[in-house]
């Protein structure tokens, strides 16, 4: 495909020519506030290069702000980039295209990428090119005022390079949690007005953690589940007696059995801590036995 029927294609289909855009005019594309901090512009300069290495997530959150501002972007070369993380880090994932693959050659991809240039406000490119086509790339970026972020691979004459000099995991305890955030530390160098580094800690948000069952009139401290065995034994609890209410509830006092033993069915097994017990102790299973015996029709005694 050539350039230019590539840049008819994006127009078609509602893609603006870079650096056209009503919405999205402005000389310098927003970004988040630390990441404005380091970069010589306040944001990414349109027609500029900014190299990133070392982090993907970084790479997503400096197109953040851009996207969700009307600008589209688009990530090539990188297969296992996909929608869900990208969305999780505030990219508006409907201005934001993938191309895997770019070509099987680099001259395929130096055309996929000249295209992109074309069309989009921001084009991240992954795949390897030669000193020389990366040149003639960051002079089509400058020309259509595009922002050009090559990622993970050197590229010489870049304005700006951002690098991930060290990173920080948090929400694991001793022995359990999940992981819920990244901490990075961020050097951004580069020419002319990027000589001098400067440096950004930028907190990534990591694995969503996952909210243990919370067991109603339990005090807030006994609610946090800290082995995977008390955890499971909690969510078996809850199941339990929330399926078994709702039987009770729609069922009324006369289908109670027939009820009771859909819900039993359907929730699993009610947890035990010992041989023949329940979890809630002689005082749970009198009750269960109470409301059995009170929904039997009396001539059945």
């Amino acid at each position: 495909m050539s350039s230019r029927s590539a840049t008819a294609t994006l127009v078609a289909l509602g893609v603006g020519a870079a650096g056209e855009s009503a919405t999205a005019s402005a000389r310098a594309l927003p970004v988040r506030g630390e990441l404005a901090g380091i970069l010589p512009w306040g944001g990414l300069r349109r027609g500029s290069t900014v190299s990133v290495r070392g982090s993907t997530s970084l790479l997503l959150t400096l197109v953040a702000e851009a996207t969700a501002e009307g600008c589209w972007a688009a990530v090539v070369g990188l297969p296992r980039c996909g929608a869900l993380a990208a969305a999780e880090l505030g990219v508006a994932v409907h201005r934001l295209a993938f191309v895997p693959r770019p070509g099987r050659d680099r001259g395929e991809v130096e055309r996929t990428v000249a295209a992109l240039l074309d069309g989009f406000d921001l084009v991240s490119v992954a795949a390897p090119v030669t000193p020389a086509t990366a040149r003639k790339l960051s002079a089509r970026a400058r020309h259509r005022k595009a922002v050009l972020l090559p990622f993970g691979i050197g590229w010489p004459g870049a304005d700006v390079e951002l690098r991930v000099a060290s990173s920080r995991w948090t929400g694991l305890g001793e022995g359990h949690g999940l992981l819920t955030g990244r901490t990075v530390t961020v050097h951004a160098s580069g020419r002319g007005s990027a000589a001098r580094e400067r440096t950004a800690v930028l907190s990534l948000p990591g694995v969503p953690a996952r909210e243990g069952p919370t067991l109603h009139g339990l005090p807030a401290r006994e609610q946090s589940w800290r082995t995977p065995e008390q955890a499971r034994a909690g969510a078996g609890e809850q199941a339990w007696t929330g399926a078994a209410e709702q039987a009770w509830t729609g069922a009324g006092e006369q289908g109670w059995a027939g009820a009771a033993e859909q819900a039993w069915a359907g929730a699993g097994e009610p947890p035990r801590v010992g041989a023949g017990e329940s979890p809630r102790g002689g005082a749970g299973e009198s009750l269960r036995a109470e409301r059995v015996l009170q929904a039997v029709p009396a001539e059945a005694g």
